[in-house]
């Protein structure tokens, strides 16, 4: 009830020949002036934003297959390091190992040689001490021959005198008495 009202009271409905040709006339006029005006650097900037986004699109495109290979790169480099790293340390340990073989072979070699040493030491020594022995000995004999040649005894005065003169001599004081006692 109310619409039909309205539009009989409005004149939209009209038919009006003459607004129809303005209306016309002022779309065309404007549609020209945007073409002119507007369309132009409307254009300009979709085609701009859109080589912006496609050179956007190849730049990240380079930067991820330069980032890849830029990994490649690292995790070869990481694993040379690493294999680098273990080929050090196996030749340090062979190194350490030739090196402690070196001083035990040297070390022991030095203990033969003072071993050696002290065996050459200690058969001086001994061929000095027998050496001397021998002469006390000789000087010995030789004192006990010449007091029974300067005096004559009977078998007991000369064991009394051997074993007097024997006493005399430096440590023979606990040789006779070892002797004794056994």
């Amino acid at each position: 009830m109310f619409l039909p009202s309205v539009l009989a009271a409005s004149s939209f409905v009209e038919v009006r020949p003459g607004l129809i040709f303005w209306t016309i006339v002022t779309f065309v006029i404007v549609l020209l002036v945007l073409r002119a005006k507007a369309w132009g650097p409307i254009l300009s900037l979709v085609e701009e934003r859109e080589k912006q986004i496609s050179n956007a699109i190849e730049s990240a495109k380079r930067e991820r297959a330069e980032a890849e290979k830029l990994l490649a790169d690292q995790k070869t480099a990481i694993a040379e390091a690493r294999r680098e790293a273990a080929e050090s340390t196996r030749r340090v340990q062979a190194d350490m190992e030739k090196f402690r073989d070196e001083l035990m072979a040297k070390s022991r070699k030095e203990a033969e040689e003072l071993k050696l040493s002290a065996r050459r030491e200690i058969e001086d020594q001994k061929a000095k001490a027998i050496a001397e022995v021998r002469s006390m000995a000789v000087d010995l004999a030789m004192e006990v021959a010449g007091k029974l040649m300067s005096e004559r005894m009977d078998d007991a005065k000369h064991r009394a005198l051997a074993e007097q003169f024997v006493q005399g001599l430096p440590g023979a004081t606990s040789a006779s008495a070892t002797r004794r006692s056994a």
